[in-house]
């Protein structure tokens, strides 16, 4: 039961965070806009361990790294339940915003939601068994998208005065951790040409 600590969490930190929120201002959209925006923060963190956890093993193998990669299936489950808080703040903020956002700007959040609950429902031996080598590419291309998400989604903010020095440092952090992804395939590929 300990390994699923990680999801108890997320609905703890994620309920709290769509409260703030909706306490943060009087104006009904106001305060949908700020619990959707503090929901996606509060996954984030959860999101950025599942991407780095087999990359910091290969880095700097450790107790605490290893603890991580054996947990990163349910960091990633945590992840995906944030994010169901947070897709009810957005779909919830669209519908009490007067202005109308046309159905191809959301597109392509859709499809990232779509990668999201993809990853989280195979995320178990059936997935695995029933999408073969199919899994990895699903699992690989998924974390992509959604640090591509995260990625543009806070550097898109770091030109707004109010929220430039909270864009900057995640999207600081979202770079970091390609980063490390990037020295750990280094790592692999010299030990495989060693």
């Amino acid at each position: 039961m300990r390994k699923y600590w990680p999801i108890g969490l997320a609905v703890v930190l994620a309920s709290l965070a769509l409260l703030a929120g909706l306490h943060s201002s009087a104006d009904e959209v106001e305060a949908w806009t700020m619990a959707s925006r503090y929901t996606a923060r509060i996954g984030f963190p959860f999101f950025i361990i599942a991407y780095v956890a087999s990359s910091l093993v290969k880095i700097r193998p450790s107790k605490l790294t290893s603890n991580f990669l054996r947990e990163r299936k349910y960091f990633g489950l945590a992840f995906a339940t944030t994010h169901t808080f947070h897709l009810y703040a957005l779909l919830t903020f669209l519908a009490v915003s007067p202005e109308e956002v046309p159905l191809v700007g959301l597109l392509p959040g859709f499809a990232v939601y779509a990668l999201i609950y993809a990853m989280a429902l195979t995320s178990n031996r059936w997935g695995y068994r029933t999408l073969g080598r199919k899994w990895k590419w699903l699992h690989t291309t998924g974390m992509h998208v959604v640090w591509l998400a995260f990625a543009l989604a806070y550097a898109s903010r770091i030109g707004d005065p109010d929220e430039a020095t909270a864009g900057l440092a995640l999207f600081s952090i979202a770079v970091i951790a390609l980063l490390i992804r990037i020295a750990a395939w280094r790592v692999g590929h010299s030990r495989r040409h060693a």
